[in-house]
């Protein structure tokens, strides 16, 4: 199912007839216009977020919770200076102040990944098995929709990393493919061929992740209208990477789902809201909806039915994102 939805992008909806000789000599150009202007002249910076948040919270006797931040530079960070103001320590910050109880963030996301390094970063992530993460957030895909990475290759690295961290016991939420139809240096009609290409690996992501009992949420519409309303704002100086408010809007629409994972939503959320749309869909179904629809949530609800697995579609509101106060030292 998941490698017929992300043949989609190539084949469905006029692909095919888009791709004559003159046409595919503009998208090469247009390509490579962007490339030349996406960085900016801006360095590969990371702020090191790594630590312990909410250490008020701190109980003896009591561990804190672990987070650990796979993926590529969006789940690093890459864009912005101050430590902060990345995802992994948005979302440490929240969680800290929902559960009350401290959080120790660890980052192996590297910028650049492409879903083929997630393997790797598992490793890396349950190195230690006295320490396995509570809940892992992945987030991965603009590199592989960049490098041609066949679809059904990423899914398959993809549903690999899931299963062995779940496994291993550790809660997984994925932040599928952003929408690379916003970035301003790309033009028509290859703004159209990414957003297509984006949103279709998204929705594969969603089918191979869920069924491996993740809990996925869809960056690719949120980092949409709102990108594409706003990119002063929400893109940073190298016109590609989120700014300090891009990346809030996102762990803003993560947390919920992170903290649903976790146990810590209230319980009266956990039941589908028809006024919100919510309810119970087959997974291919609800994977297309959450890719284009900003923050939808889904997760696994029952692996058979008159159509397949079924999967539980939610639109969760935001919360308010706290300001991170981090102790720069492993829990």
């Amino acid at each position: 199912m998941a490698r017929r939805i992300a043949a989609g992008a190539a084949y469905g909806g006029g692909g095919v007839g888009l791709a004559g000789a003159a046409a595919v000599g503009l998208l090469v150009a247009e390509a490579q216009l962007a490339r030349r202007r996406v960085g900016n002249g801006a360095t590969p910076f990371v702020p090191n977020a790594d630590g312990l948040y909410g250490a008020a919270y701190t109980v003896p006797g009591v561990p804190a919770l672990r987070l650990t931040m796979l993926g590529d530079s969006t789940a690093a960070g890459q864009g912005v200076r101050r430590a902060g103001q990345t995802p992994g320590a948005l979302l440490a910050s929240g969680i800290a102040a929902i559960a009350e109880r401290p959080v120790g963030l660890s980052t192996v996301a590297v910028p650049g990944a492409r879903s083929d390094d997630l393997d790797r970063q598992v490793t890396r992530a349950l190195a230690d098995p006295a320490r396995v993460p509570d809940v892992c957030v992945i987030m991965i895909g603009a590199n592989d929709v960049t490098h041609r990475i066949p679809a059904t290759r990423s899914v398959r690295c993809l549903s690999s990393a899931v299963r062995r961290l779940r496994t291993a016991g550790a809660e997984v939420v994925v932040g599928t493919c952003p929408d690379l139809g916003t970035i301003e240096p790309v033009w028509q009609p290859l703004r159209w061929l990414a957003r297509r290409a984006s949103r279709q690996l998204a929705a594969a992501q969603t089918i191979g992740a869920v069924e491996q009992g993740a809990r996925t949420v869809s960056l690719g519409d949120l980092l949409g209208p709102e990108f594409e309303a706003n990119p002063r704002e929400l893109f940073g100086p190298d016109n590609y990477h989120p700014s300090a408010e891009g990346y809030a809007t996102a762990a803003m629409a993560v947390l919920p789902t992170v903290c649903a994972a976790l146990g810590l939503w209230p319980a009266e959320e956990e039941r589908p809201d028809a006024s919100r749309r919510e309810g119970f869909l087959p997974v291919a179904r609800a994977a297309a909806e959450a890719a284009s629809e900003a923050g939808t949530e889904v997760t696994a609800a029952s692996p058979t039915g008159p159509r397949g697995p079924w999967a539980l579609l939610k639109r969760r509101r935001r919360r308010h994102m706290p300001e991170p106060e981090r102790t720069p030292v492993a829990e």
